[in-house]
């Protein structure tokens, strides 16, 4: 079955699990817009590589997700180029960890804004767009801790936990358009932001991972094409865990 779905936008994807998304969605024939913040030349050298293998469009796109007027000047660049958005891939995500009793007022609004007013933010930038369509996907990506919980980060786990909860309401408002909504959670995934974790943290976390092996951005990757996919048409605010751990 031909996927009806030819455009796909991906925030945070110049780099790690973003990335990942974006390579396997061109693979797949999407054409690809890499979101990135202060990354541009990878960004630009991702969307090069990938037009050149995989024979699709790629447009780079620098945008703040945490600024509504960034992000709609954003969606305006892509539906400019390509005159359609049919996926959504909420990725982008930062930390700033810290006991509650140490963080500050700014390191807790920082993470919320980018991480759960980041996904409001471009979810509504893109709505009219695929309401006009009559279909869409929205992935969304949280984490594990949004559902268990971690020492030094009440910060990023409340985001993470806001992203399922508003991802299940949002499916809701939004079938009667045809547009999907799923949540999908990556257990421990190496990428920069798990590296700078300290030894024994990682070793502890690692010591809990049954496949003995952390997940990796291309494990992540494969279950949101699949949710891209015309494969995934009855599919909508669900959660998926790309995880080995028995919960």
């Amino acid at each position: 079955m031909e996927n009806p779905y030819k455009v796909a936008l991906v925030t945070g994807g110049s780099r790690g699990i973003g990335a990942a998304i974006v390579r396997k969605l061109a693979a797949g024939g999407f054409n690809v817009v890499i979101n990135y913040k202060n990354s541009g030349q990878v960004a630009g050298e991702l969307a090069q590589a990938v037009s050149s293998q995989f024979k699709v469009e790629a447009l780079p796109v620098q945008a703040d997700v945490s600024l509504f007027s960034q992000v709609t000047e954003m969606v305006r660049q892509v539906q400019e180029k390509f005159g359609r958005i049919d996926v959504l891939v909420n990725n982008a995500g930062i930390t700033r960890d810290a006991l509650l009793a140490r963080m500050t007022e700014e390191d807790w609004d920082r993470v919320i804004n980018t991480n759960l007013k980041g996904v409001f933010n471009c979810s509504k930038a893109v709505l009219k767009i695929m309401q006009k369509q009559r279909q869409g996907r929205i992935i969304n990506i949280s984490s594990i801790v949004g559902l268990r919980g971690q020492v030094g980060q009440s910060n990023y786990t409340a985001a993470k936990a806001g992203v399922i909860a508003f991802s299940k309401s949002l499916a809701l408002e939004l079938a009667r358009w045809n547009i999907n909504v799923n949540v999908v959670i990556p257990g421990f995934t190496e990428t920069d932001m798990t590296m700078q974790i300290p030894a024994g943290a990682r070793n502890k976390i690692m010591e809990q991972i049954p496949l003995c092996r952390p997940c990796s951005p291309e494990d992540v990757a494969g279950v949101v094409n699949y949710l891209a996919s015309g494969e995934a048409n009855y599919i909508t605010g669900q959660v998926f865990h790309v995880d080995c751990r028995v919960v």
